[in-house]
């Protein structure tokens, strides 16, 4: 399923007239080419429907209707009040939940500084080793 998403600004009154006029068309064209859900959004900006589609050609079938073209054709502002997406629309979330960011820089904190070992006293004379004999390699004559 994809959803869709047509933003119609221009003023939340002129907007609203234009869903108000185009709404019956477009749910139903939608719904009789294969829309599983829809819903419409009232913002102070304007408007906002979402459709959902099993597949992309579905919406591009949808797109492609008299019905809709002529819809889109009469928006308030059709050259910077109307925009066409994927996805969801105005204030809604993304479909996915958003993955955590890679931390700025390199992302990690500094290291502490490795602590110095503390001195050790001798408090004595020096144990002594006990030696063991030298054998050596070397050839046999």
């Amino acid at each position: 399923m994809e959803w869709w998403s047509i933003e119609v600004s221009g003023g939340r009154f002129q907007a609203a007239r234009w869903k108000d006029a185009y709404s019956s068309s477009l749910i139903e064209s939608a719904l009789t080419n294969g829309a599983i859900d829809w819903a419409w959004h009232e913002h102070r900006w304007g408007v906002v429907l979402e459709l959902a589609f099993r597949d992309e050609w579905q919406w591009e079938a949808f797109r492609e209707l008299p019905a809709v073209k002529a819809a889109l054709d009469a928006v308030p502002d059709p050259v910077e009040g109307l925009l066409i997406y994927r996805g969801r629309g105005g204030s809604a979330g993304t479909p996915a939940p958003r993955r955590p960011r890679p931390l700025a820089g390199a992302g990690a904190l500094a290291l502490p500084e490795p602590e110095e070992p503390e001195p050790i006293e001798a408090v004595g004379p020096a144990p002594s080793l006990p030696r063991t004999p030298f054998v050596g390699v070397g050839r046999a004559s």
